[in-house]
């Protein structure tokens, strides 16, 4: 059954559902260090977003976003937004990042100056890429 079947737009998961479903250490790896390192609290929100409609999870530091996690079954989407004031420090650290992040940070296409990263975290590798760019975003 997919997200959005299982959570439509009246019935709000808690963390725990949402951590249930997606069923994946790197999920509970990432939400900890944002939630311990950053002092955030997830936001649940739902989306109409065409890209990945339904509920997400969002961060945010000082009112700016620093990510946004698209459960899936098994699997996970993080969402960073590399704009104008973190493109020199992200583009620097590309060369030490896993081919998937770099061929996606490649080939996303600029929308208003920023690069809209829709990320698989897929493995230990991606996770760490995920958590340099998110921290690029919290110190821009």
């Amino acid at each position: 059954m997919t997200w959005s079947t299982l959570w439509p737009q009246n019935r709000k998961p808690s963390p725990d559902d949402i951590a249930e479903f997606v069923d994946n250490p790197l999920w509970k790896a990432l939400c900890s260090w944002l939630e311990s390192g950053y002092r955030t609290v997830p936001r649940i929100e739902y989306s109409r977003c065409g890209m990945a409609p339904g509920w997400n999870v969002k961060y945010k530091k000082g009112g700016r976003a620093l990510c946004t996690l698209y459960p899936a079954a098994g699997s996970f989407t993080c969402l960073v937004c590399i704009g104008q004031r973190e493109a020199m420090a992200a583009e620097a650290l590309l060369p030490l990042c896993s081919p998937p992040v770099r061929q996606l940070y490649h080939t996303a296409s600029p929308l208003n100056g920023s690069r809209w990263l829709m990320i698989p975290v897929t493995d230990e590798a991606v996770l760490t890429d995920v958590k340099e760019l998110i921290g690029i975003r919290a110190a821009a």
